[in-house]
């Protein structure tokens, strides 16, 4: 089991939420790298002193690049669940069955994972 962050996951840590964070030491003390995406980084980052925290798990976290076939799977994985956000789809696709998925879009994203095939936790955050 690996947790895996969308963007909501880092603004949570942004904010100083506890139980995000807990859950993020967690995953370290287990020995687990939580997983993300370039996409998502893009979606969080603005710079600046204020991010600090955000630079700080940014260093604690796998940031997948995508290439064309990734691309081309999260594309599919879209028309599949009739869903519109590239970076949701392809934070879905980094996943595998009983990865728990940090997100405050479980709606899409629960539709997303159904589209794929794949059974997740999803943590409201």
């Amino acid at each position: 089991m690996t947790l895996v962050l969308d963007a909501g996951a880092f603004l949570a840590v942004e904010r100083g939420d506890r139980r995000v964070m807990a859950l993020l030491k967690r995953e370290r003390l287990e020995g687990r790298t939580p997983r993300s995406h370039g996409g998502v980084v893009g979606q969080i980052w603005r710079g600046g002193a204020r991010q600090a925290q955000i630079a700080r798990l940014l260093h604690a976290v796998e940031v997948s690049p995508r290439d064309m076939e990734f691309g081309r799977g999260a594309g599919e994985l879209l028309g599949r669940a009739r869903r519109n956000d590239v970076v949701d789809a392809a934070v879905v696709l980094l996943a595998v069955d009983g990865d728990q998925l940090l997100t405050s879009d479980p709606d899409d994203l629960s539709a997303l994972a159904v589209a794929a095939g794949i059974h997740l936790e999803l943590i409201r955050v």
